[in-house]
């Protein structure tokens, strides 16, 4: 048997696609799912960071600090195998939402923090200067600047929890890693993993195209300036 027919074997790879099409349906999912509760905790603990009184902002450094520190892999291994112990069993997607989110929401608050404090201290003092309440210009003043600076690298947090998605296969979630597993123990070739490398780069290489062209557009905006 040579190499085509074990790694690129095309009557296998057709098998196997409807399988993996199913765990790209999981994947995305669980991704969409992370990004949009991390990303609005993220948000939350990054306002608690700057502006909460000092032992809120002491328990949102020692959060950031914590999970920026930690593996994906051991936050989820800990949330879905050691919160039985008291009490506490969730399945497999909410263990793997859980996990993703708590990891995005911390790289999420230093973006949004390095985001909001690159905004001249000026704007801050022109918004109270004309009466308006610090929520309202935060909406309408200092997030809307800031959101330029935070897009790049929140996209590409985004691209890294669509990859870290696969850690999910740990605790038996079928997403596209675990089906494609499942589909090369059924089928005894590996050729399902092939095809799901080749899925996982379709759907991430555009993303990572589109990190590069927002990167090199918040340049251009910069050096405007």
């Amino acid at each position: 048997m040579d190499i085509f027919d074990t790694f690129f074997n095309w009557p296998v790879l057709v098998r196997s696609f409807p399988i993996l099409l199913r765990g790209l349906w999981n994947t995305v999912l669980l991704g969409c799912t992370s990004i949009v509760i991390g990303t609005l905790a993220g948000l939350l603990v990054c306002l608690v960071r700057l502006y909460a009184p000092r032992p809120l902002r002491l328990l949102a450094v020692g959060y950031i600090d914590m999970f920026r520190a930690l593996p994906i892999l051991v936050v989820l291994i800990l949330i879905y195998y050691a919160l039985p112990f008291v009490g506490i069993r969730l399945s497999s997607f909410v263990s793997a939402t859980l996990a993703l989110s708590m990891v995005l929401a911390a790289f999420t608050a230093e973006v949004c923090r390095a985001g909001i404090e690159s905004i001249p201290r000026g704007q801050f003092e022109a918004s109270s200067a004309l009466g308006l309440p610090f929520w309202l210009a935060m909406r309408k003043v200092i997030l809307p600047q800031a959101v330029r600076v935070i897009i790049p690298p929140l996209t590409s947090n985004c691209v890294a929890v669509y990859k870290d998605t696969a850690l999910a296969s740990v605790v038996a979630m079928p997403d596209l890693l675990k089906q494609a597993t499942d589909a090369q123990a059924q089928m005894a070739n590996p050729t399902p993993l092939i095809g799901a490398a080749i899925i996982y780069l379709a759907f991430l290489w555009p993303l990572v195209r589109l990190i590069g062209h927002l990167e090199e557009r918040s340049k251009r905006q910069a050096a405007r300036r």
